[in-house]
């Protein structure tokens, strides 16, 4: 959540920094501001509550702005209510210092109490603010020595970026927990920014700042060190994927873009993952979590949130079904506080497609405290979770710039069935002509996917019915229950229509009091071992004059008889059907949405990347 950009060179930045931070603005925010050292060697900044677009019309009318060194953000609203005053960059009393900043500091209170008692002027509810009077405490002639002396007075997680009219040649940025922030290396010029697609038409050589690190950004370079002050020294990355990747190449939203992006998707998770015989290699990516370790694997837990835990729900299923292991899954929000019952005997897997969740950083936390083994799922290559964690299964799902998340679900269902695959092998618990069957069928869903893609014309008409439904109920059994969670979630997320996923059988003990003619019931019933009682919920549902829309394989006549609409799709193997099951509800989703008016991929109080509790 929230963005940071930073720029120092021999152009003005304000342009840049503004082309960076829209695109940032998947992220989520409710406000923006920027700060520059203007030619006069002066702070001058301009800061606007609402879209980055009311701050560029400041700036374009009135409040021009301009200077070679600067600073921009956008804020999502955790101290203090969106207003200009609350948006950043915060100043310190004497104008010569602002600051940009994502995540919490946990100790505000008490530093913002003692910094009254000094004589500080506060004009924020922020607890951001506190930094910028820090430092401005701090400051003896050296920004970086004034940083350091703030960054060890502060507890949280956080990212932060300063500029001072006192040392106009250099940036200084910090960063501690799940905030990522990334370097931009140029020629005479250097870029700051939250995540890589902000500054990716500018350089795509980047250095990725972890955890408990400084970083001193100047014209002609960077410097790294620790809290500490001891030096380090990182190599570049090169991003190999371009910046169109981040663009809507004609799509009307990323959100369609991505969702059509999904048999690619598919496709780069499995390559070079499943040979010729269908027999599952992953040895060389899983590090420490070797297969003498998954050999003693007594029980696995899967943790992650919002749609990272449904899609470990569908792994959940998938190691039961093929592993016959143990397998609970935690909500990370929860993992942390719910006493999580596991060893070093145990195996946690770790789901997040930014790999920077604060709450499933805890969790790993929490497991390696213990001597648990922690597998990562992850989509971003040097983010936090890579680097906490024994193992790495990437799902190479390339930029996703939506806040509701598409591809990178079917990526993680992807890759968690290839683990299955692996781990079911590896053990002998699943005989091996059942487990080629499976990878071979996975070979075929990015043309089963694009099928369903050719129907979305279809689909968007069944929306116009559904769009002013004030609440829907999604429904379905064994492994599509978490199919219907993710439905839920992707139609509340971005057109804020009510919407509840339950388990079918679930259906008598409460929710079907909901279902009348106002009430449209979505049904996960494809050829499974839950498909006759599936059609019996559907029934139910239809008798009490509930609309139903059925997810249905081809030419299902059945399941059509007591449907009102029927979303077909192609017939594949029942543990690989979640995968394509989903897709007619993603576009659902996004029809209804887009239908509706609604910001599709910056939905109301969402962010993509969630680094505060």
């Amino acid at each position: 959540m929230c963005g940071i950009v930073g720029y120092i060179g021999s152009r003005d930045s304000v342009p840049i920094i503004l082309d960076a931070l829209r695109r940032l603005e998947y992220r989520g925010y409710d406000s923006a501001g920027i700060a520059v050292i203007d030619a006069a060697g002066e702070l001058a900044g301009s800061k606007a509550e609402g879209k980055l677009s009311r701050l560029a019309e400041r700036l374009n009318n009135g409040e021009p702005l301009s200077g070679a060194v600067g600073v921009g953000h956008t804020r999502w609203a955790t101290h203090g209510a969106p207003s200009d005053a609350n948006a950043h960059p915060h100043l310190d009393c004497r104008g010569h210092v602002a600051v940009v900043h994502n995540g919490i500091i946990e100790n505000y209170s008490a530093l913002r109490a003692r910094l009254l008692e000094l004589g500080h002027v506060f004009s924020s509810e922020t607890d951001t603010e506190v930094l910028a009077h820090l430092i401005e405490l701090h400051y003896d002639g050296d920004l970086e020595a004034a940083v350091r002396r703030t960054v060890h007075d502060v507890r949280g997680a956080y990212a932060l970026g300063v500029i001072s009219s006192d040392d106009p040649d250099h940036l200084v940025f910090a960063r501690n927990g799940a905030s990522p922030l990334v370097l931009g290396i140029g020629d005479g010029e250097m870029y700051v920014a939250s995540d890589t697609p902000a500054i990716l038409p500018y350089t795509r050589r980047e250095i990725i700042l972890q955890e408990g690190e400084i970083a001193v950004v100047g014209r002609d370079g960077f410097r790294l060190t620790d809290y500490a002050g001891t030096r380090i020294e990182r190599d570049p990355i090169v991003i190999t994927w371009d910046s169109t990747s981040a663009e809507k190449s004609g799509f009307k939203h990323f959100m369609l873009k991505e969702i059509f992006e999904q048999p690619q998707a598919i496709k780069e998770t499995l390559s070079g993952r499943i040979d010729k015989h269908g027999d599952v290699h992953l040895d060389a990516e899983m590090g420490e979590i070797t297969p003498q370790r998954l050999q003693t694997v007594s029980k696995i837990a899967i943790t992650g949130c919002g749609t990272a835990y449904y899609a470990g729900m569908v792994g959940m299923y998938l190691l039961r079904s093929l592993v016959h292991l143990p397998v609970e899954m935690e909500l990370a929000s929860e993992f942390r506080y719910g006493d999580p019952v596991i060893d070093s005997t145990a195996l946690v897997i770790a789901m997040s497609q930014s790999g920077e969740t604060a709450d499933t950083i805890e969790a790993v936390r929490i497991a390696r405290n213990v001597g648990s083994g922690v597998l990562g799922i992850c989509n971003v290559l040097g983010s936090h979770l890579t680097r906490l964690t024994d193992g790495m299964l990437y799902t190479r799902s390339g930029p996703e710039i939506g806040v509701a998340a598409t591809k990178t679900y079917v990526s993680q269902v992807t890759a968690l069935t290839l683990f299955a695959l692996y781990l079911a092998r590896l053990r002998g618990t699943t005989e091996a002509r059942r487990l080629r069957e499976i990878a071979d069928g996975t070979k075929l869903l990015p043309a089963a996917v694009d099928v369903v893609l050719n129907a979305s014309d279809e689909i968007r008409k069944v929306a116009r019915e559904l769009r002013k439904a004030q609440s829907v109920l999604f429904i379905g059994r064994y492994v599509n229950f978490p199919t219907a969670l993710e439905g839920a979630l992707k139609l509340k997320e971005i057109s804020y229509i009510h919407a509840e996923g339950y388990p079918a059988g679930e259906m008598k003990h409460g929710p079907i009091a909901l279902l009348d003619s106002s009430v449209p019931v979505v049904g996960i019933a494809t050829d499974d071992r839950v498909r006759e009682k599936m059609i019996s919920n559907l029934m139910e549902s239809k008798a009490r004059e509930a609309p139903v829309i059925a997810v249905a394989n081809r030419g299902d006549s059945e399941i059509r008889a007591v449907s009102d609409h029927v979303f077909e799709v192609p017939k594949v193997d029942e543990l690989l059907s979640p995968i394509v099951n989903v897709i007619p509800l993603q576009l659902l989703a996004y029809h209804i949405a887009d239908i509706e008016g609604k910001d599709v991929d910056q939905p109301r109080n969402l962010a993509k990347t969630v680094t505060v509790e």
